[in-house]
């Protein structure tokens, strides 16, 4: 069984926002007056083009840190240097690390999927930082539990690329087949694992008052949509309709990816 981790194990844009509102308070003075929703949806814009920006090798994990410094800041008429970027970056990442924490769903979740898949093993697939990534497990309390993370920045292809799941599954020594995948997001994570021979699951978490933009389109047949992880060890035992979850007769379109910090 394999997870994303943003958002679906940890509460990453609830962090997010919290790291924002404490950055921005920090800074004073239009930085601070400014709107907070309308600064969140702006920041999380920015998240999603610079983070996707590394992913396809356009530039490094710094500097996709100082562009989005750079760009929340350009409105109110701040131009930072590289240094002072990254440095009002890590001001963000104080509030952002204080805030790791899990969904309540998480642990009954996994427990309940032991007692129903016994010897059931756990994964993450992230694109991310490996190293990063993994520091969110151990604040999280999860790292015990989780087997291997396959992380985007350490084997060189990112979600939804079929590659990725391949090399997930081979480092349980599982066919795809063999291997269920959830994710919050709809294209990167639950439709990327069935189109590589997974189990894709969505989990669909309503994340739109934290600056998670909605999805559209429709749920693609084959893939299953649920709204919490107490219903995955169901779904993963006997596999649902396409694009239903256990109580859910009709999957509503909802977000579109978001990266991570």
């Amino acid at each position: 069984m394999l997870f994303d981790l943003d958002d679906c194990l940890l509460a990453h844009s609830r962090a997010v926002a919290i790291g924002l509102a404490r950055a921005r308070a920090e800074t004073g003075g239009a930085v601070a007056a400014a709107d907070p929703d309308t600064e969140l949806r702006r920041w999380r814009e920015l998240e999603e083009h610079h983070y996707g920006r590394w992913l396809r090798g356009e530039i490094d994990f710094l500097e996709q840190r100082r562009e989005r410094a750079r760009g929340f800041l350009a409105p109110f008429g701040i131009a930072p240097t590289p240094d002072e970027a990254l440095g009002w970056f890590d001001r963000y990442m104080v509030g952002y690390r204080a805030s790791w924490s899990l969904f309540d769903d998480v642990l009954p979740a996994l427990d309940a999927l032991e007692r129903a898949v016994p010897g059931i093993r756990f994964g993450v697939i992230t694109n991310g930082d490996l190293t990063f990534q993994s520091e969110k497990l151990e604040a999280i309390g999860l790292a015990a539990r989780i087997e291997h993370v396959i992380a985007s920045g350490e084997v060189g292809v990112a979600k939804p690329a079929a590659g990725i799941f391949d090399l997930a599954a081979a480092a349980f020594g599982e066919p795809v087949s063999a291997c269920a995948y959830i994710g919050d997001r709809l294209r990167t994570d639950a439709t990327g694992a069935h189109d590589a021979g997974m189990l894709g699951l969505w989990l669909d978490r309503p994340l739109e008052a934290l600056g998670v933009p909605v999805e559209a389109g429709a749920v693609p047949p084959g893939v299953v949509r649920l709204t919490t992880l107490l219903d995955l060890p169901a779904a993963v035992a006997a596999p649902h309709a396409a694009g239903t979850s256990p109580g859910t007769s009709s999957p509503a379109p909802r977000r579109s990816p978001t990266g991570t910090t």
